[in-house]
């Protein structure tokens, strides 16, 4: 939340610069945007020297010990569900990539409806994927019989 308020402070102060400096609006704006800012260096500065007194004497705080642990414990357990949302959503990008490269003709680009087994718009077979030579590894577009590299045949 301090972000999107932070953010938005820093949209008010560039556009105070562009509004007259006489005006008591953008003064009262002004002052607020300077008080909002020492603000937060002070808790800034506040914020370390918790974490340094913690460093030195872990001891002397004990609920904010534990307080800290079971955030601690929190932030795994949502960094691990972060990382599994990014790699499923990852999975089913490329998925439904994979789906329309299915559909889309290899000989003139259109995309077709799911079923259909050759284009609607130039009748080439869909599904032909790029068939890379057994032999030096070179792609070959699809549909291809022999290697444009090397002239070994390409299975069928």
């Amino acid at each position: 939340m301090t972000d999107i308020f932070g953010s938005l402070g820093g949209l008010l102060k560039g556009f105070s610069g562009l509004m007259p400096q006489d005006d008591p609006k953008v003064k009262l704006m002004n002052a607020q945007n300077q008080v909002n800012d020492l603000t937060q260096q002070a808790t800034a500065v506040y914020t370390e020297i918790g974490r340094l007194a913690y460093q030195q004497n872990p001891a002397a705080f004990p609920e904010q010990a534990d307080r800290l642990r079971l955030i601690q414990a929190n932030l795994a357990v949502a960094q691990a569900a972060l990382d599994q949302q990014t790699h499923d959503q990852a999975a089913a990008d490329q998925a439904a990539k994979a789906a329309t490269a299915a559909r889309t003709c290899p000989s003139c680009g259109r995309e077709n409806p799911d079923g259909v087994k050759f284009c609607q718009d130039c009748g080439a077979k869909l599904g032909d994927a790029a068939a890379a030579c057994p032999s030096c590894g070179q792609a070959n577009p699809p549909g291809t019989r022999f290697c444009g590299n090397c002239g070994q045949r390409l299975g069928e």
